[in-house]
């Protein structure tokens, strides 16, 4: 599993940001998503940015990862020197996990998210308008949708995904 550009790593006072995941899997349109704003009460103005993408929400749950799920979901960066930093960020609060579909999801869910530093993230993208820093990042997103069905499994049950 890769987690395609991510750095979204350490913790900071108001904790961690929203996390993304983008699946396709069976139906080539769905995928998952994963926020860590929560704390900061931006749920809704994500989700609502996803919508206005023309991607809909098909399943969602609020989280509390553990240290090892975190561990686990971003292996593919164990030996980064940021590690500790990520997975410590993504356990300090709650995470909103989604589950997305709409035509092109991957594509469409990374263009929202913007550039994964905020600072060149376009006007308008997710991450310019709500992440506090490279580091304390707003979203995640898969880079492909094979690791998008990785990702979505990690967090969902099949008849999770109602619509």
């Amino acid at each position: 599993m890769r987690c395609g550009d991510l750095r979204c790593g350490a913790a900071t006072a108001r904790g961690p940001a929203i996390l993304i995941t983008s699946y396709a899997g069976a139906n080539p349109w769905l995928l998952p998503a994963l926020f860590r704003s929560s704390s900061r009460n931006l749920t809704g103005a994500v989700t609502a940015k996803l919508e206005e993408a023309g991607l809909r929400v098909v399943a969602s749950k609020r989280i509390q990862m553990t240290k090892e799920q975190a561990e686990g979901f971003y292996a593919v960066h164990k030996e980064r020197p940021f590690f500790g930093e990520l997975v410590s960020f993504m356990i300090s609060g709650p995470v909103v996990v989604q589950v997305l579909e709409g035509e092109d999801a991957v594509k469409r869910n990374r263009d929202i998210m913007g550039a994964t530093n905020p600072k060149d993230a376009a006007e308008g993208t997710i991450r310019k308008l709500f992440a506090e820093s490279i580091e304390a990042n707003s979203v995640h997103g898969s880079d492909s949708e094979e690791n998008a069905a990785i990702e979505i499994a990690y967090f969902f049950k099949p008849e999770e995904l109602v619509g």
